[in-house]
Parts: structure tokens; sequence; C-alpha cells
């Protein structure tokens, strides 16, 4: 993720540890900490929920209901108002900055959104979108890094408008962050929620039936619901299409089975439940950017 230019250009360093830049707007302020010397300890605390995104160098955060973790480039952190961040920065220096975006959000703009979401997204079983109030820790999907890049630029940018176009991007960015959890949420209780839950129950059906051949049809059934329900309800809440968690699914299990030097490209979209090599081919390197020789090929020469 990269900083706008005319913001390095623009800002001033006053000091060498969280050194800070500030964009205040109707609904949001976006906050650039930078540092450029180890430290240890920092405190950091926000009056409203935030969005903390890396952009360069590593933290380690310690957090309240956390154990401690690496906070790296590429990752986002949500947490909620008032919670104390205390952060080490071991690899900062003059050289190799390390950088961060904090934007907070007002509670007034989440809960319309999640009004919103409720009238015209509904999850399944009659349950209610709810904003997280503990720490959730994820990295970013494409979305929410473009998003963030947008963000940036407006924040930034000297518009008359720019209120208006903020607040059409922060409804986007909230969407797609509880669509984000929603889905994290399932792939990691998937089994413990699928006693009574439906979408847990598919996911964790799924996630136990790659190798088979898997269809709406067949997964609307199992779920009570007509086909475009189906599709529409999962949609809503994981954002993305059934088939889309899919091959995500199946490609998760396929980059663990292609660890092993033995396995043949044959063997692994077999067990993958992809129906020919050429589509598992598409779909591998649409995914991971390498295919899926070459991916074997780099896992088992590290």
């Amino acid at each position: 993720m990269d900083l706008p230019v005319d913001f390095l250009k623009g800002r001033r360093l006053e000091t060498l540890v969280e050194n800070q830049t500030s964009y205040t707007l109707e609904n949001a302020a976006m906050h650039v900490f930078e540092t450029h010397q180890a430290a240890e300890r920092v405190l950091l605390q926000f009056d409203q929920p935030v969005l903390a995104s890396m952009f360069q160098g590593k933290k380690v955060m310690h957090l309240r209901s956390h154990q401690s973790f690496d906070f790296l480039p590429g990752e986002s952190l949500i947490l909620p108002s008032n919670e104390v961040m205390c952060i080490d920065f071991p690899e900062a220096r003059m050289d190799n900055p390390t950088r961060c975006l904090a934007m907070a959000i007002s509670e007034d703009k989440i809960r319309e959104v999640i009004m919103l979401m409720n009238e015209n997204l509904p999850k399944a079983d009659d349950a209610e979108w709810q904003f997280m109030d503990y720490n959730f820790h994820f990295t970013n999907d494409t979305g929410i890094y473009q998003i963030i890049q947008r963000l940036l630029f407006l924040f930034t940018e000297n518009h008359p408008s720019k209120d208006l176009f903020v607040n059409f991007m922060l409804k986007e960015l909230i969407i797609r962050i509880l669509q984000a959890e929603s889905r994290k949420i399932y792939t990691d209780k998937a089994l413990t929620l699928s006693s009574n839950n439906r979408l847990a129950f598919i996911i964790q059906y799924i996630r136990e039936n790659l190798d088979k051949p898997l269809t709406i049809e067949e997964l609307s059934r199992k779920a009570y619901m007509s086909d475009s329900n189906f599709h529409r309800v999962f949609k809503n809440e994981t954002g993305v299409s059934p088939v889309d968690f899919i091959n995500n699914e199946r490609i998760k299990l396929a980059t663990s089975l292609l660890q092993d030097p033995n396995m043949k490209i044959k063997e692994v979209y077999m067990a993958c439940g992809f129906d020919s090599r050429s589509y598992f081919n598409r779909v591998f390197k649409r995914k991971k950017r390498l295919s899926p020789k070459a991916f074997q090929v780099k896992a088992t020469n590290r």
C-alpha cells in the first residue's frame, strides 16, 4: 500500500516516534503515523472505532483481548472505541520508517450503514448485522485495499466535495469489513455453529466435501432455500458467491497438498474436486499468480 506523493511532501516531521499527520472530515478522521527509530510500549487510543492499516515496516501489537502479534504491511485491524493499543517498533529506522494509517469512523455512520444492511442485505436465519466489539485482525482483500487507497487520495485531495466522496467510500468500506468478518467467523467456527445456523452448516459441508461435485442446486436444497435466495443470502453475508467460496477453499487445499513434492498435479486437482487440469490451472493461477507446478517447485525448494 502506498502513501500519496503529496502527503510525503506536505507533512511535517516533528517527532521520530509516531509522528502524526491528521485530516478530519464529517464522519471520519484519518491519521498517518510514522516512526523513524526503534521504540517500545508506545500507547495509542481513540474514542471512536478505528481501522488501522499497515503501509510499511513492522509493529508488534499488544492488545487487551489478544496475545501479542506482528502487524505487517497489507494487514488491517478493527478496534472498538477506547481500546488501548500498546505498540513496539522493533525495526524502525530513519531509512526504513514504520508507517501506518488509523482511520477513526463515527459510530453514527457505522450504525447508519448497519441499519441499511439489515434492511437490504439480510443474513440467514433472521440474524442481524452488528459491528464487532472486539479486535478483528485480517489481511486486506483486493476490494478493501482499493478502498483504503482511494480514501488516502480523497482525504489528502483539495476538493470541495470530498466529504461527500468520503461518505460514499466509508459506506462501502464498512460493508466489506462486516462481510469479511462474517466470512472469517464462518470459516473459523463453521463446525461449532453448524447445528443451528444454515449457512454455517453449508460451509462446513463444503469444506468436508471439496473432492466431490458441489452444485448450487444441491447446496440450496440442503439449506432449505431456493437457488436464487441461497445465492443472494450467501453473497450478502460473506461478500463472495458460493462458487467463489468453493474455489477459494479448493485452492487452499491445493496449496497445502502442493507442499508435497511427490504429489502429482493430477492427484492434487482431483483431490480438490476440479474436473479438469486446465480449469484447475486457470483458477489456481488467478488466485496465486503462479501455475500449480511453479508453486510446487517454489514451495518444495525453500
